[in-house]
């Protein structure tokens, strides 16, 4: 014909073309031309009967050529595997794939907003660290060859946050990958996008008030409101509710309800394994855990699944926290909160430990539970005992994971 209708796609969206035989060379631009490669034009804006607004083409060049055929167009990319290896091809063939990248760009820059407009500073600290600190999880070794030195890539940031505040930053946060070599699922990733903060002078009640005002101004700003429909575990929509304020839930209380383990009254590693194995509840490594990480676990077999909507949970065991305060009240627990919504953490903090002497006590029980075999036990961190040691201002401390977060908000159920 003497007539031919094309779409251009960019970062801005979509564009129809329009060329005619008496601008150009019909026949020479559909032999040059190919579904997915670069083109660049001149011509003049118009809109079609339909009201369409269109390019009348007069000038083009071809800037780049695709080899490869793109996903055939009605059905794109099917294989699920595929897509995760092959990201730009789900890009191209999916508007939806690329609608939650621009999220996910959008929260990271609302969240550093937020930040900024209560005095924060943004700062980075080394990915690559002498020792395994600032979460209980096992990490990824590798070799220093210039020091021939064994080094880890960080399990948060923490520790570095925490030093911040002994130089006298009062307000500080960062967002960064860490790594943690852990099992692969829908919830766990062992690359992954981790936020922090830390601020002077707060406790945990501050940072829980602190979370519902961010995540208001968070959704309020992407999403226009605080009640979302996400999916479930199942892949089932689900409403949930951010309205503060969210309501908190006791650790040991959560657990008794939900599998009737008493944690207060199993003071000992052996005396909770002989517990659990009584409920015949079934935890993976059940030997080798520790007390903390076998609280854990048992919080995940039996209860974590059960919450759906914001929901605080406090009053964590001091087994569970070794860089977390003491509660006032009650030793034998700490200071700290974790945020789930549809079953996931997405929130942990805490109070933080700043007694040099404490610290340093905790420290070594955990690596006692290293070395009997508890991969994920926190390890013994003398440098960060020498800085508590010339003097820590009080403060509380808080970790988001943005992933979990932006995989949550845009109703997928895979991190990926």
């Amino acid at each position: 014909g003497k007539i031919c209708f094309c779409h251009l796609f960019d970062g801005s969206g979509r564009l129809q073309i329009v060329l005619k035989q008496d601008e150009v060379d019909l026949k020479e631009f559909l032999k040059l031309f190919d579904p997915g490669d670069f083109i660049g034009l001149e011509g003049e804006r118009f809109k079609t009967q339909k009201g369409e607004i269109s390019i009348l083409v007069k000038k083009y060049t071809l800037l780049a050529k695709a080899l490869r055929p793109l996903p055939e167009k009605f059905h794109g990319l099917q294989d699920q595997e595929l897509k995760y290896r092959r990201r730009y091809l789900d890009l191209i063939a999916s508007p939806e794939t690329y609608e939650r990248f621009l999220r996910r760009s959008e929260l990271i820059k609302t969240l550093r907003e937020f930040y900024w407009n209560h005095g924060f500073i943004e700062v980075e600290t080394p990915i690559l660290t002498n020792t395994a600190s600032g979460a209980l999880a096992k990490p990824f070794v590798t070799h220093y060859n210039a020091l021939d030195l064994d080094v880890y890539l960080r399990l948060a940031p923490e520790i570095y946050l925490k030093e911040c505040l002994i130089g006298g930053m009062e307000r500080v946060f960062e967002i960064g990958r860490c790594f943690r070599n852990e099992g692969l699922d829908p919830s766990h990733l062992q690359d992954f996008t981790l936020c922090e903060h830390y601020a002077a002078y707060w406790n945990f009640e501050d940072n829980m008030k602190f979370t519902e005002e961010m995540f208001s101004f968070i959704l309020k700003k992407l999403f226009g409101g605080l009640k979302l429909e996400i999916k479930d575990r199942a892949g089932l929509p689900v409403k949930i509710d951010f309205t503060p304020p969210w309501p908190r839930v006791s650790f040991a209380e959560l657990l008794k309800k939900d599998c009737g383990l008493n944690i207060d009254e199993l003071k000992t590693a052996e005396d909770l394994r002989q517990a659990i194995k009584a409920k015949n509840i079934k935890i993976e490594d059940l030997e080798k855990l520790g007390r903390g990480n076998l609280i854990d676990a048992l919080y995940k077999a039996v209860s974590r699944d059960r919450i759906i909507q914001p929901t605080f949970l406090i009053n964590h065991p001091l087994d569970l926290s070794p860089l977390a305060r003491k509660n006032d009240k009650n030793p034998q627990i700490v200071d700290r909160f974790q945020l789930l919504v549809n079953t996931w953490e997405i929130v942990n903090a805490y109070s933080e430990l700043v007694d040099p002497v404490d610290q340093k006590e905790r420290l070594e029980v955990q690596a006692k539970a290293k070395a009997q075999g508890d991969q994920e036990a926190h390890g013994k961190d003398d440098e960060y005992i020498k800085a508590l040691e010339h003097g820590c201002p009080p403060a509380s401390g808080w970790g988001l994971g943005v992933d979990r977060l932006i995989t949550l908000l845009t109703k997928q159920d895979n991190l990926r």
